[in-house]
């Protein structure tokens, strides 16, 4: 970014994740170089034809990859950390911060893709503080649905700023050491802090989110009513609720057995950083299903989400190699629903539903605790911070706006409020905070190999073959006199059934006339196959209403 910054400035630009829940990461600009805090992934809707991930547009980082410090994450989800291997190529040697078990997945990440020689890899705790140029980062523990996340506590050129991260308040968590909002009243001091950007995403639910305790009787009712084996699906990096299900297999006499690879993955990590104890009882289905009585089992698997190669999804469908669903489980669907999913997990359902078992799920039965804070959570934010400015993230438009609400309810002046979107520049200093330019930032779509080589006219024509289908037309020529050797010849796909197959007779005679206007005023093949396309498309319209995708192929002997 080519901004000119004094010594007391900072300046604080969001790529991702102001907008839209997924995508998280910023950079913080001072006359000292530039930290970029996270560096996540989103997941595509179903307007993303195709398409493995989301992730942000490096084209800002690129410019000033050659003053980079560092990058700090919060925490080891996915939309935090998941686009690291497309940056650390780009930023070779960067040094990265976090916690223990952020940066064992952040290790694993890398490892996958033979880059992780490319970092250096620095595991921070709360007792630390990391010195990158001339900002000062603290890292406040705080209760979220992976262990081990951060808040930052920032000392920069500009004041003293404080980035909750994903949070929540929970003040008898089952273990660590929760949101301790005593660190960030710390840190504030008298005079309050002099920005904060903090977690939207549960800014829309009043009151305090459902706490693991809850969700942990809830899973203790489960198992002591259930008659037949137990199934239950949730996020793998939920750590904390997968000791739950442990404690209480053991608790009732159940064998575990679990079925996904980056629930065993993660598993594997986490008892290696001593976070999670298995049971006595532990199978993985990839090597071995125990033959036991139904109710001495439990199952956890993946597909959550209802994701199709998931092990919940090939279970119901009858895809799995080694279990599938029978009538009389109890399946329990841990986990919120993420938007543009509901119809998938629906369908799940229902399937299962069919095969005779019973389907537990957040909507019916307090099994899943949100890791993000609520209405009442957020004000507990504010009283312990009590910021001079506000920048509310993480969250869709909606979200940001109503937290900006609440910060106006909770003392802070609303033109102190301040909603950012993705690429929009903010400028502080000892004496003001102002709007800068915006910067390009759409994000970039990552398609298996490719990595921003589709885009949206790529999308576009996607649909219209999902929507419309294709008509291909082939010919080939003399190319000394310009006469039809072969063809032409349509070829549809996805377009009309056979019983519309007359149409393209009326078709070839158009593609006819323009082979003879084309003979006539010596045009070109690329004008050819341009005239051909244009007059097919007008046709289809007119005839049918219908647009499909037109190729023309045309061969010269």
């Amino acid at each position: 970014m080519a901004i000119e910054l004094n010594t007391d400035t900072l300046v604080i630009t969001p790529l991702g994740g102001l907008g839209e829940i997924g995508l998280n990461c910023q950079l913080w600009e001072t006359s000292q170089g530039v930290v970029m805090v996270d560096c996540g992934l989103m997941f595509p809707s179903d307007e993303h034809l195709g398409v493995d991930v989301l992730i942000p547009h490096f084209g800002a980082v690129t410019a000033i990859k050659n003053n980079i410090l560092g990058i700090v994450l919060t925490h080891g989800h996915e939309d935090h950390i998941g686009a690291l291997p497309w940056i650390v190529p780009e930023l070779r040697g960067v040094d990265i911060y976090g916690s223990p078990l952020t940066l064992a997945l952040v290790e694993h990440k890398l490892e996958e893709r033979n880059i992780l020689d490319l970092v250096h890899l620095h595991v921070v705790s709360p007792e630390q503080v990391v010195t990158l140029g001339d900002m000062h980062f603290h890292f406040f523990p705080v209760c979220h649905s992976i262990p081990q996340g951060y808040a930052l506590g920032v000392e920069t050129p500009a004041g003293r700023i404080i980035h909750t991260g994903d949070f929540k308040v929970d003040a008898n968590p089952l273990s660590g050491s929760g949101t301790d909002l005593g660190m960030f009243r710390a840190f504030a001091g008298e005079d309050g802090v002099r920005l904060l950007m903090s977690d939207s995403t549960n800014i829309e639910r009043a009151g305090r989110s459902l706490t693991e305790r809850e969700v942990q009787a809830s899973l203790d009712a489960v198992f002591a009513k259930a008659e037949g084996r137990i199934v239950i699906t949730l996020f793998s990096s939920h750590l904390q609720r997968i000791q739950e299900v442990f404690d209480l297999a053991e608790k009732y006499g159940r064998t575990v057995v679990i079925s996904g690879r980056s629930l065993a993955n993660n598993i594997e990590m986490a008892k290696d950083l001593g976070i999670l104890r298995t049971p006595g009882g532990f199978f993985n289905a990839y090597s071995e299903v125990p033959d036991l009585a139904d109710n001495e089992i439990v199952l956890i698997v993946t597909g959550a989400q209802g994701e199709p190669m998931s092990a919940l999804s090939r279970m119901a469908y009858g895809g799995h190699r080694r279990l599938s669903i029978r009538k009389g489980d109890t399946v329990v669907m841990s986990s919120r629903v993420i938007p543009g999913n509901a119809r998938v997990i629906s369908h799940l359902i229902d399937e299962i539903y069919r095969q005779g078992a019973e389907v537990l799920y957040e909507s019916v039965w307090a099994i899943h605790a949100s890791g993000h804070a609520q209405k009442d959570e957020l004000r507990d934010m504010f009283e312990a911070t009590r910021p001079e400015y506000f920048v509310p993230v993480h969250g869709e438009y909606r979200h940001l706006v109503k937290h900006g609400q609440l910060a106006v309810q909770c003392g802070v002046d609303k033109d102190k409020v301040v909603i950012l979107e993705d690429g929009h520049p903010l400028r502080i200093d000892r004496e003001s905070v102002s709007r800068l330019p915006n910067i390009p930032v759409e994000y970039t779509l990552v398609d298996g190999k490719g990595v921003g080589d589709v885009g949206v006219s790529v999308l576009k024509e996607r649909r219209i073959l999902g929507d419309e289908g294709m008509v291909i037309v082939v010919l080939v020529k003399d190319s000394e006199t310009g006469y039809v050797l072969y063809g032409p010849e349509i070829i549809s796909k996805g377009f009309v059934f056979e019983q519309f197959r007359y149409v393209f007779d009326d078709a070839k005679c158009l593609v006819i006339d323009e082979l003879e206007k084309a003979r006539s005023c010596q045009q070109s093949d690329t004008v050819l196959q341009e005239g051909i396309r244009s007059a097919l498309r007008h046709f289809f319209r007119r005839v049918l209403d219908r647009d499909p995708i037109v190729v023309a192929i045309i061969s010269e002997v």
